[in-house]
């Protein structure tokens, strides 16, 4: 008998963590889709070719958030994989402090309670993959998106810890770093006239995709981000 791989994806109301969510379907899995607005996952169940389920969870409450991904995933008697795909950003040159805190609580509060979960949960197994989004930014300071770039740093910090963390544990858990450049989503602010390299979400979700079942630990989307990121750290070593 076929056991079907189970994945929860946080964030798969819209974007990359949407269309990550349909690859994940047409590749056979049964998918947890997490995100706050239940009528956009409730529309994007009906387009599933496999069994999904669904969980209303807003990640800044990270005690419930905590509390509803455990629920969720015993609902689905377990999961494989978790893509933790949510997050805001703003443009905030004035450093409105409303938007500074939001920002820290959905991607930095939030991604260490889901992530806290999902580390706990892949160690009592021994197995299973946290793949966490973060982008390019982690490797630049933005004086008019501080809180952002800021949280996608913390964010790849934290997986590479959980990395080192259970390779010392000896625990068969992979850990994925995901940083991604211009992507065509509402995350992207600003002129999107002066962007390049920019991917459509469907793009980004199948190079996801395939660097996840390639074990990847570092992914670059799209791929020829990956010169700016070695450029961005030769800068960085030189100042």
């Amino acid at each position: 008998m076929t056991i079907l791989k189970k994945a929860i994806v946080i964030g798969a109301s819209s974007g990359i963590g949407e269309e990550l969510a349909k690859v994940l379907s047409n590749e056979g899995y049964i998918v947890g889709l997490v995100a706050r607005r239940t009528d956009n996952l409730l529309a994007l169940q009906k387009n599933l070719p496999h069994k999904s389920f669904i969980k209303c969870i807003d990640v800044s409450h990270i005690n419930e958030a905590k509390n509803l991904l455990e629920e969720l995933i015993e609902e689905m008697e377990g999961m494989d994989l978790i893509i933790i795909s949510s997050g805001v950003g703003h443009l905030n040159p004035y450093l409105n402090l409303d938007f500074e805190k939001e920002t820290i609580d959905v991607n930095v509060s939030g991604f260490v309670a889901i992530s806290n979960v999902a580390y706990k949960y892949f160690v009592s197994k021994n197995s299973g993959h946290i793949v966490g989004i973060s982008s390019i930014g982690a490797l630049m300071a933005n004086p008019t998106a501080p809180a952002y770039n800021a949280s996608k740093t913390f964010v790849s910090n934290y997986l590479i810890s959980i990395r080192q963390k259970l390779k010392m544990q000896k625990v068969n858990v992979l850990v994925t770093d995901v940083k991604c450049g211009f992507v065509d989503t509402n995350m992207a602010k600003g002129d999107k006239d002066k962007m390049f390299w920019v991917a459509s979400p469907e793009t980004a979700a199948l190079q996801i995709y395939d660097s996840v079942k390639r074990k990847k630990k570092t992914v670059y989307v799209s791929k020829r981000w990956r010169i700016i990121a070695w450029v961005l750290k030769i800068h960085s070593l030189s100042n």
